[in-house]
């Protein structure tokens, strides 16, 4: 029987990147008599594509028989093609050969000579003993025939075999095909002439080359189930070289230290990944095949680098260039190296990493010095990086300091943060330097943490240094305003704060850097104890030390911190402010920032409803952010850009977008907790209850602890919201009572419309023993936060506080006023559609022709209807539901395919159903769904049943047919 596709051990079922070499195998197997040569270096895939071949449906009804050649040190003659004669045991018992001649293999083949004719008295010369086995070989193939013969490893091969496939090419059966694999590091094979001269045609030769970026992706993507970002990709690609068996050890390392779910957020994990040991011991087998001056060599090199320098190497090592030249000769001949834009380079980072950790720690030490001796003579710049590298693991403590500055000043000139900041943090981790240069390099460290994303890093070094060393006043302040913004960038909102204000007096004599730590402290949406007039004064302190520094850029930034801090409170003059600075060369000259800024304001207009806006400002701030290659704020980006996609109602594959948006943030706190806000009002619509509730309790939870307050305020909200939906009027009013404590003592009432709204309804829906007193206090309570509100975004430009403010209004009315209660709620619903708030203007629709039908006024039920069709698209199933039960209590049609009253969508998916079932549909399990969606199993395991029965089939395989729309 033939192998599966995917062999023994493999990781991954799926075969990347060899479409077109199985074509092309096929193709040979399918025109018999017909001869190919799969060829590769070792782990590329051979064995693989073969098997995938023996599984296709083309071969069904042709027997297939596989033999490996062994790496022995005297291999058996013919052992391979014994092995695979007698894989055909049974085909031979039910057809026992004619020919006398196959006698000639019986006393070979003991185990299956009583399926073969009796053996034949042996001739006296072994040349003719061998030329009748060989016919043996051949007739017994024949009978065997319509055939596919795979012999494996034919590098391996011993010289009978090699003479018996040279005779074999010469007397091709007419229904074989023969397959053979060979690894090309192994030299040219001895068949080579003999095949390209077979009578019945050339042996069709089909290489396989490593696997490209986005195959290597691909790969790991089907192993590790789950969605692969380019910074993990990338990383991969280069540690492997692309070569499949390379790519599966090193996801199986990784996934005996982590989830599957949770590798692809830590593709750090890849620069301290421990060398799988199948790896090592390839490695280590075809490094011992070099001889010693060969080997001397190649761990030299491993030392210089990936591609290591000619002329560095032949200085490093003390050979000859001619010798050093043969010793990359042998290396690439044993697959160790490979030729890549004319250099030898080692085959992939791993095969380096193996042959430098079999050099002894003293002898790296000397090669690495030896190597920056070299670096120093050379010709052209400096290569302080290098330097750096060399020095650190030549244990040149003073050395390698100096040039590890040098190297975070260069890559700093290049707005390469990130590696500027990891050459301090190395740098500061040496523990004899002398203090002065270790506050001069913290400084430097401030300043490139925050872009270069080394907060965790950083962190603790600065806190240690402020609390250790007397530090000169402005020193102090740079260093506190630095630490403040990584705690800020750390998740640790009031603590990044506080520092940030701490350092507000030491920076008295540097007022450039003054203003901008006083505009850090004008934002209103990081901490929940100051009010918005202090924000507001701090906006002017860093709007006079701006004038005062006169600095351009200085005062550029805190005027796009003054027009944050106006869009937060729904001040009208913000879009003229904004209007005029992307407009200001001085910001347009200026990427980050602008990209920066333009993504903060998208933000701020989402709070206030102002989706216009917001998309237009994502749009230019992620065409600036990619032409000026910003990583930095690609996650912050993709958060605003899921956010918009949210508020606009767009909610197809939104579920698993902001999934793998809280699993991709979870290394970057600051906007953490924005994702799984997002992700619980997602959930609050969708459903389940019980989960979008325990997100938004965690997002209180981690909230409240860091004193972040608008994720704050907006999760009371939602949870106050949610619980309104579960008729726990109590729990609703507890949410709804602490957002609006937040919001007074703030002072930011655009941000607190909706918690009144939902305070006001709870209220109103609250009964108590005393029913006529519990509705006088629940309605002058009410009231009170109603009048608060309106007070509080009195010429406000917000439509979200606006259509909550009427709604909360129309409760009030009541019955006696029903005619201002409607007007209202159709006022309400007119702000949001305008506002082109999709799922809002559904909801207050919901309202509207709630309330018509229930006081008997015409119009009710087609407002109704039409919100039902809303939530139906944008798969709101917990809406769908409450909505069905509002129409049949007053008598309204429901419409097909929502009859029933609950959300089946007659034979149509769900959004949420369309996306589980799409994922199972690749294979995934039910806990494997569960954790790219964050969902529960029991509720993954109810969408894959309702997706089978409404599209009627029998199994999960089915769902591979399942169509985009």
């Amino acid at each position: 029987m033939p192998p599966g596709p995917a062999p023994t051990g493999s990781l991954s079922d799926a075969l990347v990147g060899r479409r077109a070499e199985l074509s092309l195998l096929r193709a040979t197997a399918g025109s018999r008599p017909s001869l190919a040569l799969v060829e590769g270096e070792a782990g590329i895939g051979k064995s693989r594509l073969v098997a995938e071949l023996l599984a296709t449906p083309d071969l069904t009804r042709t027997r297939r028989i596989v033999g490996q050649c062994e790496q022995l040190q005297e291999p058996l003659p013919l052992s391979p093609l014994l092995d695979a004669f007698r894989l055909a045991e049974a085909e031979l018992a039910h057809s026992k050969p004619p020919n006398p001649v196959m006698g000639a293999l019986a006393p070979l083949l003991p185990e299956i000579a009583a399926h073969l004719p009796p053996p034949l008295p042996p001739l006296p010369d072994q040349r003719a003993e061998r030329h009748r086995v060989f016919r043996a070989a051949v007739a017994l193939l024949d009978h065997l025939a319509p055939l596919v013969l795979v012999l494996e490893d034919v590098h391996w091969a011993d010289g009978s075999t090699h003479d018996f496939l040279a005779f074999l090419a010469a007397h091709m059966p007419r229904d074989l095909t023969v397959i053979l694999t060979a690894r090309t590091e192994s030299g040219v094979l001895p068949i080579r002439e003999a095949f390209a001269r077979a009578p019945s045609g050339p042996a069709r030769t089909i290489s396989l080359a490593p696997l490209k970026l986005p195959e290597v992706q691909q790969l790991a993507r089907a192993i590790l189930k789950t969605d692969l970002p380019r910074t993990f990709a990338e990383p991969l690609y280069e540690k492997t070289g692309g070569i499949p068996f390379v790519v599966e050890e090193v996801l199986r390392t990784l996934l005996e230290r982590l989830p599957a779910s949770e590798i692809p957020a830590h593709p750090g994990a890849l620069a301290d990944l421990a060398v799988p040991t199948v790896l090592r011991d390839v490695v280590l087998q075809r490094l011992s095949s070099l001889d010693d001056p060969a080997r001397d060599i190649l761990t030299a090199a491993a030392v210089i680098g990936m591609t290591p320098d000619d002329r560095i190497l032949a200085e490093v090592s003390q050979h000859s260039p001619p010798e050093v030249a043969r010793a990359l000769a042998k290396a690439q001949a044993v697959g160790l190296l490979h030729e890549e834009d004319g250099h030898c380079r080692f085959r992939h980072a791993l095969a380096r990493q193996i042959v430098y950790e079999s050099v002894p720690m003293p002898g790296r030490r000397w090669l690495h010095l030896r190597t920056a001796r070299s670096l120093e003579s050379g010709p052209g710049p400096r290569p302080v990086a290098r330097l750096a590298h060399h020095f650190r693991h030549a244990g040149r403590t003073a050395d390698f300091v100096t040039n590890a500055e040098a190297a975070a000043d260069t890559a700093l000139s290049h707005g390469n943060d990130a590696t500027a900041a990891r050459f301090l943090l190395q740098a500061l981790n040496v523990r004899e330097l002398a203090s002065d240069v270790r506050v001069r390099l913290a400084v430097k460290l401030g300043r490139t943490a925050v872009d270069g994303l080394a907060h965790e890093e950083a962190v603790p070094i600065l806190q240690c240094l402020l609390a250790t060393e007397p530090l000169p006043a402005p020193v102090r302040g740079e260093l506190r305003f630095a630490l403040g913004r990584l705690l800020r960038q750390h998740g640790e909102a009031r603590a990044g704060y506080l520092q940030i204000e701490n350092a507000i007096d030491d920076l008295a004599t540097r007022p450039e850097l003054l203003s901008r730590a006083l505009a850090v402290l004008a934002a209103p949406e990081t901490v929940a104890d100051r009010h918005v007039s202090e924000h507001t004064a701090r906006c002017d302190q860093a709007e006079e030390a701006a004038r005062r520094s006169g600095d351009g850029d200085a005062f550029i930034s805190v005027r796009i911190a003054r027009a944050s801090l106006l869009v937060e409170q729904g001040d009208p003059d913000s879009w003229r402010l904004i209007d005029e600075l992307l407009r200001d060369n001085r910001l347009r000259a200026n990427p980050r920032e602008h990209a920066r800024a333009c993504l903060n304001w998208a933000q701020a207009a989402l709070h206030i409803g102002r989706l216009d806006r917001a998309e237009a400002l994502l749009a230019e701030g992620r065409q600036v952010a990619d032409q000026a290659e910003y990583l930095r704020v690609a996650q912050v980006a993709e958060l605003v850009s899921t956010a918009v996609e949210h508020a606009a109602g767009r909610w197809d594959g939104l579920h698993r977008r902001a999934a793998r948006l809280v699993r991709a943030t979870s290394a970057f706190p600051a906007a953490s907790l924005d994702s799984r806000l997002l992700r619980g009002a997602l959930l609050t619509a969708t459903g389940p209850a019980e989960e979008a509730q325990a997100c938004l309790d965690e997002v209180v939870e981690v909230a409240g602890q860091v004193g972040a307050v608008w994720p704050l305020v907006a999760a009371r909200t939602a949870l106050s919201r949610l619980a309104l939906t579960l008729d726990d009027t109590e729990a609703a009013v507890a949410h709804a009572s602490a957002a609006l404590a937040l919001v007074r003592a703030k002072g930011t009432w655009v941000w607190g419309a909706e918690s009144v709204l939902c305070l006001v309804e709870a209220l109103h829906a609250r009964g108590g023993p005393n029913q006529a007193d519990a509705e006088a206090v629940a309605k002058a309570v009410a009231k009170a936060a109603a009048e608060e509100l309106r007070a509080g975004i009195d010429g406000a430009d917000a439509p979200l506080a606006r259509a909550a403010l009427l709604t909360a209004l129309a409760v009030l009315a009541g019955p006696p006023d029903a005619a201002r209660a409607d007007a209202l709620l159709d006022e309400a619903r007119t702000t949001l559609r305008e506002a082109g708030l999709r799922y809002q203007e559904a909801l207050a629709g919901e309202r509207l022709g709630r309330r018509r039908c229930e006081s008997g006024a015409p119009g009710g039920g087609p407002l109704l209807e039409g919100s039902l069709r809303a939530y139906g698209e944008l798969g709101a199933d917990r809406d769908i539901a409450r909505i069905c039960r509002i129409m049949r209590r007053n008598g309204v049609p429901i419409p097909y395919p929502w009859r029933g009253g609950r959300p089946s969508h007659g034979q149509t998916l769900s959004v949420r159903e369309r996306e589980v079932a799409r994922l199972a549909a690749t294979g995934k399990t039910n806990q494997e769904i569960a954790d790219v969606l964050y969902l529960s199993r029991r509720t993954v395991e109810s969408h894959v049943a309702n997706a089978l029965r409404k599209l009627g089939v029998p199994s999960r395989k089915e769902l591979r047919g399942l169509p985009d729309d």
